[in-house]
């Protein structure tokens, strides 16, 4: 009986998989470098084995911000998890840990307690990562495009960046397990094997990559500012690296967040001069709107369930 607690974390998984892996091979699926066939099979390898091999650390984090029984597990997974399923069905790329989170307090508030300091610490990560990332993009672009420059031909370039992009949408697919199955099964922690639970999350996060993940690639590849290829690869290199470097400090973070920052870090680097300001306020508007949403949505259902437990 106790599994059906689980499926909303799996439903969970789904909605991560679908919306972040346009984070991941967005640019390089919208710029061409890579079919979207062969994205969907790199990301949804590489998301399982960063879950497997270094998702633990973010499990102890999101288990910890507040205590949870497995009613309000779930009904936490299916908050946050319904709230990402409406951002991705309208094509915005929302940041699901703060989904996540989202549900989480607005049910510890509810049951009386929050770890403050813990969320804290996530929510400085949160104001960390689009600076990080703008930051990595930016340098890298410097720094990359001056061995790109010494290599001699256009088809060595053109090969070149088009193995960066597997390379790199595969660092970035692993990082994104690594950092967001915690996500998925975080709330369990207390529940399940730590390893179980992080492939119970990757293997639903890579069904959600599988099967629905198209329309917000095209969303993150050419709605924030128009990139040349090898700004593209650059901007996913400058995401991979800040999502990873936070799965090693344990706090899930906004792959959204951390590839905007990526792009406009890249975008800068090259003095691109036109960024689609329009398409960077539907996504921060996500952004800000997530947490709230997956709390209206989760806190209302808990309450409901909790009166019927209690009859």
């Amino acid at each position: 009986m106790e599994i059906f607690f689980y499926l909303p974390a799996i439903f969970m998984g789904w909605a991560l998989g679908s919306n972040d892996a346009a984070n991941v091979f967005g640019t390089a699926v919208a710029n061409s470098l890579v079919r979207y066939r062969t994205a969907v099979i790199i990301s949804s390898i590489f998301v399982v084995l960063g879950a497997v091999l270094q998702g633990y650390r973010g499990i102890g984090t999101i288990s910890s911000i507040s205590s949870q029984s497995l009613v309000s597990a779930a009904i936490a997974m299916l908050g946050a998890a319904i709230s990402v399923t409406i951002f991705s069905r309208l094509g915005i790329p929302v940041s699901t840990s703060q989904a996540v989170v989202g549900s989480i307090v607005g049910i510890g508030l509810i049951d009386g307690y929050v770890n403050w300091s813990v969320l804290v610490k996530v929510v400085i990560c949160w104001v960390s990562t689009p600076i990080g990332a703008m930051v990595i993009g930016y340098v890298s672009y410097k720094l990359f495009s001056v061995f790109f420059r010494r290599i001699p031909t256009i088809q060595a370039q053109d090969l070149t960046i088009k193995v960066a992009a597997l390379v790199f949408g595969a660092y970035g697919s692993y990082a994104l397990g690594a950092n967001n199955v915690a996500n998925v099964s975080g709330v369990f922690g207390a529940f399940m094997n730590p390893r179980l639970a992080a492939l119970i999350g990757g293997a639903s996060i890579a069904l959600g990559i599988i099967t629905y993940s198209y329309r917000v690639m095209m969303t993150v590849g050419k709605g924030i500012v128009e990139l040349d290829h090898f700004s593209a690869v650059v901007a996913v290199f400058a995401e991979s690296v800040t999502v990873w470097i936070f799965a090693l400090i344990g706090v899930p973070v906004s792959t959204s967040q951390a590839v905007v920052g990526g792009v406009l870090g890249a975008g800068l680097a090259r003095s691109t001069p036109v960024v689609n300001r329009r398409a960077i306020w539907r996504i921060v508007f996500g952004w800000l709107g997530t947490p709230a949403i997956a709390a209206s949505v989760s806190t209302p259902l808990y309450l409901l369930t909790r009166a019927l437990i209690v009859r």
